[in-house]
């Protein structure tokens, strides 16, 4: 008996001898080893075998290898890549750890998906990658909830290394794990020649899959994940949402800007599209050999033709996200809008948008003062006489004047778009969400912290303006020298997330309570502010505008007016001019303006939360 004593004593002893040992090679890279080789602390069999009770480090053993992260600030980064895919193939999650770009170096950040944005040295086809980053005092039995972060980039760019999305702080703050992930972009993940759609989509549900593997070697609860976007990375989790067969992937969803009247393709609205591109291609949808030859120079040159003319081609795809997630009626089942049967749903959710959504793509296009007649001519170039004619009458939106005391239209112009494409869909899909069992949180940020894509603008970065993406620095906690103001949302936001992300509502302990959506009442509450806000305007989703839910671009299937559009640098236009009387009126303006005209709000046929005749 005393020999079997003293024989698991020395076990024990060997066992903690071995994982406090520093190769000096790993000493001089700063890596630890004090989890290395023990399957015991990653799995939490026997967390007493670790050292300081099982804390997350450097270096930890999964079942599926060893994972070697990188201390980043108050968490432990890893990169890892997550699944496999073949060109235009579905992909597979991977079954062993495995750094990024078959990298060596720990501390790298994985090279983005092929995107135009970025030179070729930037990117690799093998990109299906993320970064997770654990908080340090994570133990390995804490079971924390996972926040899982698609980035935004209106489906053709972005990455996991985008700027503010360095996720320690963030994990820290709501005690979570914070995945940012990467998925397939533009036509690799989109536009499959032999028809598969929604490649990028099924990355992220791989990316769940794979997460729900991990997650116990990190302290973390496969059964607890969030997952969480902006832009079109909200768009992708309203498709998350919209198919069945991820549903038991996830617990919640947190929905940041969602363009929610862009809604899913449809097959036929697809197939066009797909047609296209496989003829800029030269390849037949048959033909694997031809597509697997082709250079990524190639793919993405025909990704900018076929972006160039789809909303030519096909007016539902619209001018800016017309390569998007397809309503195929197997993965994404509903369209989760007012055209088909809402579905029934359980989840909570939280959706959420910024003062000014609209506000970079209009005053990129319009630099100067726009005098009052001009509204009625750009609103009537995207919505058309008859609703144009409603819009003013309704009275929502008089004249108003600039930060200068100067009638400007763009001020009317910047709001009619913000309530069209995101706050006052945003309102519709909570109601819906509300009415059919799922419950939703609603909140507005009057606070921000101009993204680096947006500086470049006055009105984006002139104080009192919250654009596009100001809302994701604040999130991840990232703001770079934040004003009181700016820290004081910082806190708030990420403490009601950790609320959310921990037990599914945004409420805090020292914080105003964040009342649900009703079927009626949204209940909005103001992130940056105190004052209360008033409801969106009830003429994008009520009965306030009858008739027929969607723009009709011409009595046939193409618009009247087919222009190939400049890349300006805006995330959301409109697909082309929308009658005769309007084309007319815009060249005594000049054609330059007409375009300028043409690209102010995408609509889409397939979403209808607004209520245009």
């Amino acid at each position: 008996m005393v020999s079997l004593v003293a024989a698991l004593l020395f076990l024990l002893l060997s066992f903690r001898s071995l994982s406090w040992a520093l190769p000096a090679a790993d000493a001089v890279r700063g890596r630890s080893h004090k989890n290395s080789g023990s399957i015991f602390c990653s799995t939490a069999k026997a967390p007493w075998l670790c050292p300081r009770d099982g804390t997350i480090l450097p270096d930890v053993a999964t079942s599926i290898g060893t994972a070697h992260g990188t201390v980043d600030g108050s968490a432990v980064r890893f990169a890892v890549k997550y699944a496999n895919a073949e060109r235009w193939q579905e992909s597979n999650v991977v079954s062993t750890w495995e750094l990024p770009d078959n990298a060596t170096d720990v501390t790298a950040m994985p090279l983005a998906c092929p995107q135009t944005a970025l030179g070729s040295n930037a990117y690799s086809e093998d990109c299906l990658n993320m970064v997770l980053y654990v908080p340090t005092t994570a133990t390995v039995s804490d079971e924390l909830p996972i926040l899982m972060w698609i980035h935004g980039g209106s489906f053709k760019e972005g990455s996991a290394s985008d700027a503010g999305l360095t996720g320690s702080n963030l994990a820290t703050a709501t005690n979570s794990i914070v995945a940012v992930i990467q998925y397939r972009l533009g036509a690799l993940g989109f536009m499959a020649p032999d028809g598969t759609t929604n490649l990028g989509l099924k990355d992220t549900i791989n990316a769940m899959t794979f997460l729900q593997t991990i997650a116990p070697s990190f302290g973390g609860s496969g059964s607890k994940i969030t997952v969480a976007g902006q832009s079109s990375g909200a768009n992708m989790i309203r498709a998350l949402l919209a198919t069945p067969s991820a549903a038991d992937l996830f617990a919640s969803a947190i929905l940041q800007s969602d363009p929610m009247n862009f809604g899913f393709l449809s097959t036929s609205g697809q197939g066009t599209l797909q047609s296209y591109y496989n003829s800029v291609i030269n390849c037949s949808s048959s033909d694997a050999t031809c597509w697997t030859a082709l250079s990524l120079d190639s793919i993405l040159s025909a990704q900018n033709n076929l972006l160039d003319a789809a909303s030519t081609l096909e007016p539902s795809a619209g001018d800016a996200e017309p390569i998007r997630v397809v309503r195929d009626g197997t993965l994404i089942t509903s369209p989760l809008d007012d055209t088909d049967t809402f579905p029934s749903v359980d989840k909570p959710i939280l959706i959420s948008t910024v003062k000014n959504e609209a506000g970079a793509t209009i005053y990129s296009m319009f630099d100067s003062v726009l005098p009052d007649a001009y509204f009625s001519l750009v609103s009537a170039g995207t919505l058309g006489t008859d609703r144009t004619a409603t819009v003013i009458s309704s009275g929502f939106y008089p004249s108003m004047t600039n930060i200068a005391g100067v009638t400007d239209t763009r001020v009317r112009l910047e709001k009619l778009g913000t309530d069209e494409m995101w706050r006052c869909a945003s309102s519709t899909f909570a109601r819906n969400w509300v009415a059919h069992g799922g419950t939703a949180y609603v909140g507005l940020y009057t606070v921000g912290a101009v993204y680096s894509g947006n500086s470049f603008l006055e009105f984006c970065a002139q104080a009192g303006s919250v654009c596009h993406q100001a809302d994701i620095e604040i999130v991840f906690g990232t703001v770079a020298n934040p004003t009181s103001e700016q820290s004081a949302l910082v806190d708030e936001i990420q403490a009601r997330y950790r609320s959310f992300l921990h037990d599914g509502t945004p409420n805090a302990s020292g914080y105003a309570n964040w009342t649900p959506a009703g079927s009626v009442d949204v209940n909005v509450l103001n992130l940056g502010g105190s004052d209360p806000l008033e409801p969106a305007p009830a003429i994008f989703h009520s009965g306030a505008m009858q008739s027929n839910t969607t723009i009709n671009f011409t009595t046939s299937n193409s618009p009247i007016l087919g222009l190939s559009y400049s890349k300006l640098m805006v995330f959301f236009a409109l697909p082309a001019l929308h009658n005769t009387a309007t084309i007319i009126t815009c060249c005594i303006f000049t054609i330059l303006f007409a375009l300028y005209c043409s690209l102010i709000f995408p609509l889409s046929q397939n979403s209808n939360y607004d209520k245009f005749p």
